[in-house]
């Protein structure tokens, strides 16, 4: 399924392709897709296009794309606060290039309101906040009103961690070389780079990468053919039976929302399993779900189990997931299920030895209580944070947020690019929850599994918002019939392109 996604690469891998490919023209390729890119942006606005030039490679970057747009005669201006002799070679050599053939640099910005501002002050090294001069122009680039191009990455955000070390810069678009880094797609990355670009100066990564990001175009493309129903000799036990546990007192609707969204990814049989005493009998909103006791759902032994969606913390919501999590079958951890781990050693060790597939879906805060640390640690190395729960569970692991982090067994890990503000609400966590139990009950590889459920449940928002129901006030319960009609168009698509 990965072979269609676009490789992501961290930092030190990218490091040593870098050094592979020293002999190569790695700068000037750069700076050519630069200058294509800015040329691009600026379009026929007036004002000169501006380039911050810093005191490394990134700076390189930018005076080989001044030199290339001087070339083509645009109104270049190239702010450069640092010392010609102090540049590597690549870039000292850049910076020659331009000054001989007629470029000169400026020590500050200019007045006039400038076409674009090109953002090549530093690239991937920069592991803290910008100092003087350069924090200046940030906070000038930010505040001039024009469209902003990040060669790279935009300064002052961590390429590795995704955290943005203020002033950090806002591009309206970003031309990032070689392959995508991790933090341009996770944490503060997605609100300081807008559109990424990819130019891969003519370096393959993608058959080593361990990391991918994805998109539901490339996803859908490539589902596993139980979602397409293209085989017609098959009845609901085709397609498994999920049970569900949680809903105690008081939260019986995060129960309801699971099994309504794994009804709708295709789950033959879904039985709701409540931990309240008295559960109800019906779902008037989707009679086919089945309501029972969560003990009576265990005693059952469904194809695959999702526990935790309105689970609670009781000394019974531990025992349930005592003898769930000793079942031989797929099981996906949400919610309460996670809190009671945290704090359990015991649950812990019986997580860990499964031998079936385990999966967890934390956010930040229930991530942040299975490592025992604060949520802002979390935060700041979602990718730490995401591949540590997933060893210490033995897990295939989603950490939710925006750029939400998947982690598996493996060591393979992914980063999501769908979704964003929208889910933003309660009880869409229940439903992603569900819409997983249901691709697991289908028999789906568990690290497929997680994979589509992550990307699908961004894509149905996404899908919502483009037709006006939303950001704002999208709801939980909105979500699963966009997902349904997500999976059915994907199918579509592929009977189409094998006809």
């Amino acid at each position: 399924m990965t072979s269609q996604l676009l490789p992501i690469v961290e930092i030190a891998e990218l490091r040593r392709l870098e050094a592979e490919h020293a002999a190569e023209p790695l700068m000037e390729r750069a700076g050519r897709a630069a200058a294509d890119a800015a040329r691009a942006m600026a379009g026929e606005r007036g004002g000169p296009i501006v380039l911050l030039a810093g005191p490394g490679n990134n700076g390189g970057d930018a005076f080989v794309a001044a030199r290339l747009l001087r070339d083509e005669y645009h109104d270049v201006v190239v702010v450069f606060a640092g010392d010609p002799q102090r540049l590597p070679a690549d870039a000292a050599n850049a910076h020659r290039l331009y000054v001989d053939a007629g470029g000169a640099t400026a020590t500050a910005p200019p007045r006039t309101r400038p076409a674009l501002v090109v953002d090549g002050l530093f690239g991937i090294g920069l592991k803290r906040p910008a100092e003087a001069p350069y924090a200046a122009l940030i906070e000038w680039a930010n505040g001039r009103g024009a469209p902003i191009l990040a060669l790279d990455v935009p300064t002052g955000l961590d390429a590795e961690l995704g955290f943005a070390h203020a002033p950090a810069i806002r591009a309206d678009a970003t031309a990032t070389f070689i392959a995508l880094k991790p933090g341009l797609l996770t944490g503060d990355g997605p609100d300081h780079c807008g559109s990424i670009a990819v130019h891969t100066l003519g370096i393959a990564t993608g058959t080593t990468a361990r990391g991918h990001r994805l998109d539901w175009s490339s996803l859908a493309a490539t589902l596993p053919p139980v979602l397409g129903r293209r085989t017609f000799n098959v009845n609901k036990g085709s397609f498994g039976t999920l049970g569900i546990l949680g809903g105690t007192e008081g939260m019986g609707g995060a129960l309801i929302l699971a099994g309504r969204a794994a009804m709708r990814a295709g789950a033959g049989k879904v039985w709701l399993g409540f931990l309240m005493a008295d559960p109800p009998k019906l779902d008037t909103g989707m009679p086919e779900l089945m309501l029972r006791h969560a003990g009576a759902v265990l005693d059952a032994q469904p194809d695959a189990l999702v526990v935790g969606p309105g689970l609670g913390t009781s000394d019974a919501a531990r025992s349930l997931l005592v003898k769930a999590l000793a079942l031989p079958v797929p099981v996906a951890l949400d919610a309460d299920a996670l809190n009671l781990i945290a704090r359990d050693a015991a649950l812990r060790d019986a997580a860990q030895a499964r031998t079936a597939p385990t999966l967890a879906t934390p956010h930040p805060g229930e991530a942040a209580r299975l490592l025992d640390i604060d949520t802002d640690g979390v935060q700041e190395d979602r990718m730490h944070a995401a591949r540590e729960i997933s060893q210490r569970l033995c897990a295939h692991v989603v950490l939710k947020g925006l750029g939400s982090v998947l982690a598996h067994p493996d060591g393979s890990w992914d980063i999501n690019a769908s979704g964003g503000p929208a889910l933003a609400s309660a009880g869409s966590g229940d439903v992603l929850s569900g819409l997983l139990g249901a691709l697991l009950a289908q028999r789906i590889d568990a690290s497929d599994a997680l994979r589509i459920a992550v990307c699908l449940h961004g894509a149905a928002a996404d899908a919502l918002v483009a037709r006006g129901c939303g950001p704002l006030g999208l709801t939980a319960s909105e979500l699963p019939d966009a997902a349904r009609e997500l999976l059915n168009a994907a199918a579509r698509g592929a009977s189409s392109a094998s006809a």
